[in-house]
C-alpha cells in the first residue's frame, strides 16, 4: 500500500529512447521518466513550462541564442513558449514533470511524438 517507486527499477523496464514513460502523477501532473540519446526536434511548449531533472548523464538543451547543459543531480526548467532542443552525446536518463496530456515534442508533432500515458 505504501510504496516509493525506485526509478532504476522504471527504467531497467525498456530501452527504447525518446518515448517518455509515466511513473506517477500528481493532481494534474504527471511525472514521466525517459532515455534519450542523439538529437531530438526543435519545438516549444505553448501553454506550460517544462521541468527536466537529470538522473544520470549529461543532457544539452539548445535555445536559438545559446544552450545549457544540465548534470546528473540537476534540474532546469524551460520556460513555456522558449523553442529549444534537447540532445545527448550518450545515453541520458531523466525525469520530466509535465501536465497530463503535454506532448514531447510540443507545437512541432512528428515522427517522435511519443504516445502519451503510456504507464509503467
Amino acid at each position: 500500500m505504501y510504496c516509493p517507486i525506485n526509478l532504476k527499477d522504471k527504467f531497467s523496464q525498456f530501452n527504447e529512447h525518446w518515448q517518455p514513460k509515466v511513473i506517477m502523477e500528481m493532481n494534474d501532473y504527471q511525472f514521466k521518466i525517459v532515455k534519450i540519446q542523439g538529437d531530438f526536434v526543435w519545438h516549444s511548449h505553448s501553454e506550460t513550462d517544462e521541468a527536466f531533472i537529470v538522473i544520470d548523464g549529461v543532457l544539452r538543451i539548445d535555445f536559438r541564442d545559446g544552450h545549457v547543459l544540465v548534470k546528473s543531480g540537476e534540474i532546469y526548467v524551460v520556460s513555456k513558449g522558449i523553442e529549444h532542443k534537447t540532445s545527448a552525446e550518450l545515453e541520458v536518463k531523466l525525469m520530466m514533470i509535465e501536465p497530463r496530456g503535454v506532448l514531447n515534442t510540443g507545437d512541432e508533432g512528428g515522427e517522435r511524438t511519443a504516445k502519451n500515458d503510456v504507464w509503467l
